[in-house]
């Protein structure tokens, strides 16, 4: 059993020679794997953060348990549709395998599209406040993401360019792309939007408790400022990945998507900060 890296030396050590197993445990037939184990513990931290908000902007904790399961499923379905388009060149002949979201597959875009219509649809359904329910789930999606990335490590998956650094990791053969076939240590990516993610947690957080003293700040800014903030990450993070990507006027789909939401997201802001908001 391998020993859990105490300091910080120890752990880029440990990073830059285990070849990570992705099942946590298996029971008969049964298997725990890392990647949806993660998932589950960053959904659940990223839970008991928008239930210490929803008190803190005296709002019935039983609406966001009510919405919990409408939101899980539809990030999820949202997610994995939306890779799978993204992707389809790799699934068209294994359609099996799109079913198999315990192998990863699950583009964060997607999150966002699906968890999002479905919180939009279940706030009209319930006339609540959109703005203001999407901008306390942000806060909890930024630190489930902090967790639920590192699963990404344990499939051997969204790592980035090869590199001499420390702290690069080893990657498996079978993993690597073809035209890198060569190389044994790459750019751990999924750690850096992970440390990221923690940043815009922070700042988002910090962000929601400040503007309960501030009443000028519209609902909905905490929202916009996480989809620029993500969206300025993973633009520049998809300058290291290495994983399938359609190419677009020239660039990788992410980084165009990832434009269009700052574009879009800007706007709206810019917008709101002069028109008089719209309750949706």
């Amino acid at each position: 059993m391998c020993k859990f890296p105490y300091n910080i030396g120890t752990m880029i050590n440990f990073l830059h020679t285990y070849l990570p197993n992705s099942i946590v445990f298996e029971l008969g037939p049964f298997q725990i794997h890392w990647y949806g184990f993660l998932m589950v513990i960053g959904g659940l931290l990223g839970f008991s953060v928008v239930l210490k908000l929803a008190d803190k902007y005296k709002i019935d904790k039983k609406i966001f348990h009510d919405l919990l399961l409408y939101w899980v499923i539809g990030a999820v379905i949202g997610a994995r549709i939306y890779y799978v388009i993204y992707a389809w060149e790799m699934y068209q002949h294994n359609l099996l395998d799109i079913i198999q979201i315990w192998h990863g597959g699950l583009a964060i875009h997607g999150i966002m599209l699906g968890g999002f219509v479905t919180t939009y649809l279940y706030s009209k359904w319930k006339h609540l406040k959109f703005w203001l329910m999407a901008d306390i789930i942000v806060v909890g999606l930024a630190l489930a993401q902090v967790v639920g990335r590192v699963g990404n490590y344990f499939n051997q998956e969204i790592f980035g360019k090869p590199t001499d650094l420390a702290w690069g990791i080893p990657i498996e053969i079978a993993s690597r792309p073809t035209d890198y076939l060569q190389f044994e240590f790459f750019h751990p990516t999924f750690l850096y939007e992970s440390l990221g993610n923690l940043l815009i947690f922070a700042l988002l957080l910090s962000f929601t408790i400040w503007r309960l003293k501030r009443s000028k700040y519209k609902e909905g800014s905490v929202f916009l400022v996480y989809l620029i903030l993500y969206s300025v990450q993973r633009f520049s993070l998809e300058f290291l990945r290495l994983d399938y990507s359609p190419i677009v006027f020239g660039v990788r789909w992410a980084q165009l998507f990832s434009v269009i939401i700052i574009l879009v997201s800007v706007g709206v802001l810019v917008y709101r900060r002069y028109k008089k908001a719209t309750v949706i």
